[in-house]
């Protein structure tokens, strides 16, 4: 059985508009070979705090990536505390993070290679445009590339 491995890079973030306010999490998915970027989305929580935000950024990203059979997935975040968490750096001791956290955990064991590491703000902004784009519309951002 010879499968073609799939990597990819998941650029996340999330974000709300007073903490906790009108919330959202953007993704945005690339093939790690060329950039080609195959899937991005913009998705509406409600009210959230940025914390909460983020960890659905984390869960839309994963899920999608699953949806996608990827093999190999990096994840670039500008959420400090989220990565160092993810990372075993940082205890999650907020109780509405741990569930969230936990979801990601089990997300993240399906895939056979997962590194999840932080980046500048700056070198995030398509994902924060998703972001805002789902909190100003109040909806997911459908021009989400899916394929099958």
């Amino acid at each position: 059985m010879n499968k073609k491995t799939l990597s990819v890079l998941i650029n996340i973030d999330g974000g709300a508009r007073g903490n906790p306010g009108p919330a959202g999490a953007g993704v945005i998915i690339k093939t790690a070979d060329d950039g080609t970027v195959i899937f991005e989305g913009g998705f509406f929580l409600g009210k959230a705090t940025n914390n909460v935000a983020e960890y659905h950024g984390l869960l839309e990203g994963l899920a999608a990536a699953d949806k996608l059979q990827a093999d190999v997935v990096e994840v670039l975040s500008d959420s400090e505390l989220m990565v160092r968490q993810m990372n075993g750096q940082y205890r999650v001791k907020n109780a509405g993070l741990k569930p969230l956290y936990e979801r990601a955990c089990r997300l993240r064991d399906k895939f056979s290679s997962f590194t999840i590491r932080h980046i500048p703000r700056e070198q995030n902004k398509a994902a924060d445009k998703l972001v805002n784009q789902a909190i100003n519309l109040k909806s997911n951002v459908e021009d989400a590339v899916e394929t099958g």
